[in-house]
């Protein structure tokens, strides 16, 4: 499904949007994609900064290492 977006633009825009054969709408779509992602992954940026926080507080570096060094071996 997918919805209709309009948004003003001035003429002179247009006309060289034109003159560049560019396809405005792939244009528009792109960008909000962009964004989104932007978003997004700043988002899940903040999510991991406070898991991180709270397993610093919860888990010793020796248990992390402890961790990280089984996972390799197990490889």
């Amino acid at each position: 499904m997918t919805t209709v977006v309009s948004a003003k633009i001035s003429d002179e825009l247009r006309k060289k949007a034109r003159m560049h054969h560019l396809k405005i709408s792939e244009v528009v779509r792109k960008a909000i994609e962009n964004e989104i992602r932007k978003i997004e992954e700043e988002s899940l940026s903040k999510d991991l900064d406070k898991i991180g926080r709270v397993l610093r507080k919860n888990v010793s570096s020796n248990e992390i290492v402890k961790a990280v060094r089984s996972s390799r071996n197990e490889r």
